[in-house]
């Protein structure tokens, strides 16, 4: 059972507490690693294969009940998760020869579209990891990791890697994906709010030459794929263009920015601030909106379709001066089919009318 059970005040800083456990990042795997009776845990040491694990194996182990609350770095937090599985630490000291001497670290890949991975410590990959394939008493849901996952419940849910196929023991650190493509911190533990290490990720120098583009296609097309910002400072920001299609544009400060009419669609705009910014007309269906916080904006006519919203805030409840923070302007607003938007954002959005309840 995870430490946090046991403290008086359960809920990290910066997050909020909901039933519901959105999806997020993919939402399935490759096909070929869905069936039980093919999926194999690949073991390696470096780049060298040396074993490999079958599910009907991974079953054979003691398996063990996980209760445990799950705080996502994007904001929300879900009470007493129920998991079943194995301790990292049962599997890997059961390993035939053990494991190698000069390990440090251990790296987990997973079977998805963008080759997601991520690594630990060993010393924490024994004291707090877990394989787990039953949430609530049942197999775990395909988006949520089926047919087997890791869980760190001492950590921010990106460092729980979905639909793992591969364990590397590794004598130096290789950064994971989202701390390498987003500057996700390390170590990503909730009580400290390790979200982002990424102060040098995005220089003020970059960012003021982002600033004043007039085109963004080579932040579209990199030579490695789309060039994220993190951490811009774009308050008052009237960009040249209103095309800003496709952008990664990650925890960064639009207080005040005129955005009157912009193509956001399919941009990732994740943990973003946008008090006080005129969004009237704004295009915003296929963007990431995940833990951004729209409240004082101006969003009249401005269409949202098919976005992630977990944890985004359009509303809050307890502001500094007890006050609600809500959208400063609404009229002709659409939310259309929400993904992972939580029931008291659901609810106001709901009440003002820019959406139907959900099915």
């Amino acid at each position: 059972m995870a430490k946090d059970l046991d403290k008086p005040n359960r809920l990290p800083p910066g997050q909020v507490w909901t039933t519901r456990f959105p999806v997020v990042g993919e939402r399935a795997s490759c096909p070929n690693t869905l069936d039980p009776e093919q999926w194999r845990l690949s073991i390696l040491h470096e780049e060298t294969p040396i074993g490999a694990i079958g599910y009907d194996q991974v079953l054979a182990l003691p398996s063990e009940e996980l209760v445990c609350d799950i705080h996502c770095v994007t904001g929300w937090s879900r009470r007493d998760t129920c998991f079943e599985g194995v301790r990292l630490a049962t599997l890997l000291e059961g390993l035939p020869g053990g494991i190698p001497a000069d390990t440090r670290f251990v790296r987990f890949a997973a079977s998805s579209s963008r080759n997601h991975d991520t690594s630990t410590s060993l010393a924490l990959a024994l004291e707090d990891g877990w394989l787990v394939y039953k949430e609530d008493g049942k197999p775990l849901a395909p988006e949520h990791g089926f047919p087997m996952r890791t869980v760190f419940p001492s950590r921010y849910f990106y460092k729980s890697l979905k639909w793992v196929i591969s364990l590397q023991f590794l004598k130096d650190n290789r950064l994971g994906f989202w701390e390498r493509t987003t500057g996700y911190h390390q170590e990503g533990r909730p009580w400290h709010e390790e979200r982002l290490d990424a102060l040098g990720f995005t220089s003020e120098a970059e960012c003021q030459a982002f600033r004043l583009l007039e085109d963004f296609e080579t932040y579209r097309h990199g030579k490695e794929g789309p060039k994220v910002i993190v951490r811009g400072d774009f308050r008052g920001w009237n960009p040249a263009s209103r095309n800003l299609r496709g952008l990664q544009l990650k925890l960064c400060d639009f207080t005040g920015a005129c955005l009157k009419g912009v193509d956001l669609r399919g941009a990732n705009l994740t943990f973003s601030r946008f008090d006080q910014a005129d969004l009237r007309g704004a295009l915003l269906s296929d963007a990431d909106l995940e833990g951004c916080d729209f409240c004082g904006a101006r969003m009249d006519d401005t269409l949202l379709s098919r976005n992630q919203l977990s944890a985004a805030r359009f509303m809050e409840t307890a502001g500094p001066s007890n006050t609600p923070r809500t959208l400063q302007s609404w009229h002709g607003m659409k939310v259309i089919e929400p993904l992972g938007l939580l029931e008291e954002q659901e609810a106001y959005l709901i009440q003002i009318g820019v959406m139907s309840p959900l099915g």
